[in-house]
């Protein structure tokens, strides 16, 4: 994903703590005067779901709608790379008509939850994630002005998110997880970034991975499980959620063939000890040149 990217426009919002019991105020509908006014000002983080359902409607391959539908961004301080649905240079969703949107039954996860944001968060100790949800609020957008009243709960019902939450669900704990772990020390290997991209989004390039010679001679799979994974994407994907908290968790998830578990402790190991080495050279060198500044 080497080409230059139209970043989408981002958007000022003010959030509200909501439960799903709240009421809230809102309603969009083809006769509002901001009608697809949301969708030209997009800003749409997908998740692997996402990329499923839209790639199938499309009738692109995974590859092809990353480049043509997506472009890419850091999810966080250690450049966890995410993707966003691709603008136009105005900033407006591809998928947007006149009549609305032409991908609606396979809108993102994001596009159905509007205007409500959502936060999973896990208390130290908890053995499950709190969700709390967040009341968006932008000028241009009228809906909040209409009279329907429902909850959140019934807001919900009505967009379809469930299924939506429910294949995320996973892929949102691993990036939870990895937030909660804390700083790392130094920039994560960028083959660990590439792992985290593939099995996230790219199922083309997982499936070419988990078919290939060397990944079968490392995990103990049945020739039942690598059929399933030659057609169904979702299985695949699911698998890749596994695969992450294996490599960066190690978590023991998926069976490996006798000895590979131990080789591969070692040699993390080693790539512990030398990437702490260069972080404290480094550090030392801060100070050094700091102090010989002051002198």
């Amino acid at each position: 994903m080497q080409d230059k990217f139209d970043i989408p426009n981002k958007s000022d919002m003010v959030p509200a703590k909501l439960e799903l019991g709240s009421t809230i105020k809102f309603n969009c509908h083809k006769g509002i005067s901001c009608f697809n006014a949301c969708c030209k000002q997009a800003d749409i983080t997908l998740t692997p779901y996402d990329v499923l359902r839209l790639k199938d409607h499309v009738g692109k391959s995974a590859t092809e709608f990353l480049k043509e539908h997506t472009v890419p961004f850091q999810i966080d301080q250690d450049g966890l790379p995410g993707i966003k649905l691709r603008t136009d240079n105005d900033g407006a969703c591809l998928f947007v008509t006149d009549e609305g949107c032409s991908v609606y039954e396979n809108r993102p996860t994001a596009c159905r939850y509007y205007p409500l944001g959502n936060m999973a968060m896990r208390r130290t100790g908890a053995k499950e994630d709190e969700t709390h949800y967040f009341l968006v609020t932008e000028d241009h957008c009228k809906g909040h002005e209409e009279d329907q009243q429902q909850t959140v709960q019934e807001y919900l019902k009505g967009q379809e998110t469930a299924n939506f939450d429910k294949m995320n669900q996973e892929w949102l704990q691993i990036m939870l997880k990895k937030r909660s772990a804390g700083p790392t020390v130094g920039k994560p290997p960028e083959s660990s970034l590439q792992l985290f991209f593939m099995c996230s989004y790219d199922v083309d390039r997982m499936r070419r991975f988990v078919l290939s010679e060397n990944f079968r001679n490392t995990y103990e799979l049945s020739e039942g499980t690598y059929e399933t994974f030659k057609t169904e994407d979702l299985s695949l994907i699911q698998f890749g959620y596994k695969l992450m908290r294996q490599v960066f968790f190690g978590e023991r998830s998926i069976p490996e063939k006798s000895g590979v578990w131990d080789q591969r402790i070692s040699q993390r190991q080693e790539v512990w000890d030398a990437r702490r080495q260069v972080e404290i050279a480094r550090k030392q060198k801060e100070i050094d040149d700091r102090y010989s500044e002051d002198t």
